[in-house]
């Protein structure tokens, strides 16, 4: 199966890493916002790195969605795992689209409520998880433990 894993820097990366064993075995593709990240990666990992943007930055979130929007159309993956924040949303939104499975994963410092990308992405993910147990709601996020 061929797995497009979708994150933005620091901890939403490192989370994203601690769910690598789920998919051994699967054909993986990484976006994120820094180049340097690759060096965490096994050298047969496809690789690539997107814009960095937030909701203070339109512009720059528009042009993180275009690139997004050409990575998923020229990858086609079926399964799309996303731990945050827009690189992640627009990955799953686009995912979907194109008929992938999605899964996205809230980050585990969002303790006393849902990220804002994750109550903009859950919505549309076939799986959509928090880490925190007090988090899940009947029509929102399913607890099943932390990534870290």
């Amino acid at each position: 199966m061929k797995v497009l894993a979708a994150s933005s820097g620091g901890g939403h990366w490192v989370e994203l890493l601690r769910t690598l064993p789920a998919f051994a075995g699967n054909e993986l593709h990484f976006v994120t916002v820094r180049r340097d990240y690759q060096a965490d990666l096994d050298q047969a990992a496809g690789f690539y790195t997107v814009t960095d943007a937030t909701q203070w930055n339109p512009l720059r979130a528009a042009l993180l969605a275009v690139q997004m929007f050409a990575l998923v159309l020229r990858l086609r993956p079926e399964l799309v795992v996303s731990t945050g924040a827009a690189p992640g949303y627009f990955a799953i939104r686009f995912g979907k689209m194109f008929g992938a499975r999605t899964i996205w994963i809230d980050s585990l410092a969002n303790v006393e409520q849902l990220s804002k990308a994750g109550r903009m992405a859950g919505p549309h993910a076939d799986l959509w998880l928090t880490q925190w147990p007090d988090l899940a709601q009947q029509d929102g996020p399913e607890f099943a433990g932390q990534v870290i």
